[in-house]
């Protein structure tokens, strides 16, 4: 009896040490697994360019909301500098086709910026405005931004009841720039009309 009695105390202790050693062994295992994330596929350089470009658009945007013409120049001159000063030669290594898109679509920002600093018709400046979103959305989608998160916004009345406009901000609140604070027909009343469509952000 004292036999059988040892057996199962001898079965019991092993066990016991059995299913603790399991445990702790699968508690260091899943401790041990990397946390998962996303791959960069830029160099910091290249994403600090895109940053400056990005930076230099919300200011260009924000004169729009104001309404305030020699601001919109001033900040739309930053802009171009900033978007003269994109070295491409990272993405060129990496996809001719690419880079070719990428390349066209900086033209075609450029080329939309520029008459902005020559008008002096707010409505004008802004038309142009919306065609330099239009081609910075695509430009972004392209190069597979990786910067702070952006949202991609629509106005359905920009230029009038039946014509619609978009830009890019980097807050989900909508602040319309072209609207804005100092609408001749609605002052301020409209600042906020408008939704978001897309954002745009490494996951």
């Amino acid at each position: 009896m004292k036999n059988i009695l040892a057996v199962v105390i001898a079965i019991v202790v092993i066990l016991a040490v059995w299913f603790l050693f399991f445990k702790t062994a699968n508690k260091t295992t899943s401790l041990s697994q990397p946390a998962t994330t996303t791959a960069k596929k830029h160099s910091p350089e290249f994403d600090q360019q895109i940053t400056s470009i990005i930076n230099s658009y919300i200011a260009m945007k924000n004169a729009f909301v104001d309404a305030d013409t020699s601001e919109i120049k001033a900040k739309t001159s930053g802009f171009i500098a900033s978007a003269d000063s994109l070295n491409l030669n990272e993405l060129q290594e990496k996809d001719s086709s690419i880079y070719l898109t990428v390349q066209q679509n900086v033209s075609d920002i450029k080329a939309n910026a520029a008459p902005i600093l020559k008008e002096n018709d707010i409505t004008e400046m802004r038309h142009d405005f919306s065609m330099v979103s239009e081609n910075l959305y695509p430009f972004l989608k392209t190069i597979g931004y990786e910067g702070d998160k952006l949202y991609w916004q629509n106005c359905p009345m920009a230029f009038g009841d039946d014509k619609p406009a978009n830009w890019l901000s980097n807050t989900a609140e909508i602040n319309n720039p072209y609207l804005g604070k100092k609408d001749p027909k609605y002052k301020s009343g409209m600042l906020h009309c408008g939704e978001n469509m897309d954002s745009i952000y490494l996951k």
